[in-house]
């Protein structure tokens, strides 16, 4: 490791650089961060994978009986929560129907609006005040798994006859301690990038199995073997 380190810092030690050194250490730098990545999913799903299972059950559930899903997260996993509710809303393999999916992060208006009037930690609660009911579903993402919006969230999300679903990394956090989550699916490593990159392929299966689920369900009520 420390020679990888002179060859991308050789200022460090008081030396020139060298190209092909820089470059080697630059290829072997891309195959360490690709071995962990692969290490890292590969134990989670290893963990979790009834455990995904069963939020895919308890939301095709929400789904069947009319609910929709909501999304919420902050920077970075904002983007995971566009991200999500893009995938239920315009389902990219042919023949699943699209789903109600919100994501809590789109409208910047409200967002600063309630984050410059009453504080940040109110931007989700606020709008699940104003669009959620019983029977809904609430999914925030977040790698610490302590964002205090989101918590806010998921007690009124709770109070409101919600499905709580969480994204975490490291302990888990406040979302994995707290006990107000129904499913808390937790990447357990400190890095930030491992854990986005396991999210994106948890919620990329959480979206497929419930849709099957729910071609199970429609095919069954129809009389048909699909």
């Amino acid at each position: 490791m420390n020679d990888t380190l002179d060859a991308l810092y050789p200022f460090l030690a008081g030396g020139a650089k060298d190209p092909q050194a820089e470059q080697e250490a630059l290829c072997e730098s891309v195959r360490r961060k690709a071995t962990h990545s692969v290490e890292v999913k590969q134990d989670f799903f290893a963990r979790n994978t009834e455990a995904l299972i069963a939020c895919a059950r308890d939301l095709a559930a929400r789904y069947r009986e009319g609910g929709r899903l909501f999304t919420m997260g902050n920077g970075g996993s904002s983007c995971d929560a566009a991200h999500l509710a893009v995938e239920f809303q315009h389902p990219v393999t042919t023949g699943r129907p699209a789903l109600p999916a919100m994501n809590l992060v789109m409208d910047a208006a409200m967002c600063s609006a309630v984050a410059n009037d009453v504080g940040v930690e109110h931007v989700f609660v606020r709008q699940l005040e104003a669009h959620a009911r019983a029977g809904d579903a609430l999914a925030g993402f977040s790698t610490s798994g302590n964002s205090a919006n989101l918590m806010r969230a998921f007690a009124r999300a709770r109070e409101l006859g919600l499905l709580t679903i969480g994204f975490a990394g490291g302990d888990g956090g406040e979302m994995r301690a707290s006990g107000l989550l129904d499913h808390c699916l937790v990447v357990e490593t400190d890095s930030i990038h491992r854990v986005q990159e396991v999210h994106v392929a948890c919620y990329h299966i959480l979206w497929d199995l419930t849709h099957t689920l729910l071609a199970d369900s429609r095919g069954h009520a129809g009389g048909k073997t699909s």
